[in-house]
């Protein structure tokens, strides 16, 4: 029988709305993961992450929240991003998980490197809704 994830720490919630709140992020992010016993390395792939999906935030959507979790999932133990906002919403996410993939007129490089800096990674979004990118780091 499958073990249920489990939430280890009170979870940390950043709002984000503007450039100084994802650096905030960023750093709840790498504490967290620092907490939990990543390495120093996975702790900045984490922060990358996190600041890849709060950039996303401030540019598409303006407003949101970012929330970083420890997890604990059989013997496993791990940290769940969870970014949120109201914004427009991705038309086709598929596409936007395209490495090049822009339309900011950027590099295309966020969702697409949050998927490679991560272990799991679900994105949903309803046009006119707003999008909640899920992702997940576990410990090695």
């Amino acid at each position: 029988m499958p073990h249920e994830e489990a939430v280890l720490v009170q979870e940390e919630r950043v709002a984000i709305l503007s450039d100084s709140d994802v650096v905030r992020a960023r750093q709840v992010g790498r504490t967290l993961a620092a907490t939990i016993g990543f390495s120093a390395t996975d702790q900045a792939l984490i922060a990358t992450a996190i600041s890849e999906l709060a950039r996303n935030i401030v540019l598409y959507a303006r407003s949101g929240e970012v929330r970083v979790d420890a997890l604990s999932n059989g013997g496993r133990r791990g940290l769940i991003v969870v970014a949120r906002d109201d914004g427009p919403g991705i038309p086709d996410i598929e596409r936007a998980l395209e490495p090049g993939f822009s339309t900011s007129g950027g590099l295309g490089l966020g969702l697409p490197g949050v998927r490679r800096l991560m272990d799991e990674l679900k994105v949903e979004s309803k046009r006119g809704r707003g999008t909640t990118v899920t992702a997940r780091k576990w410990l090695r």
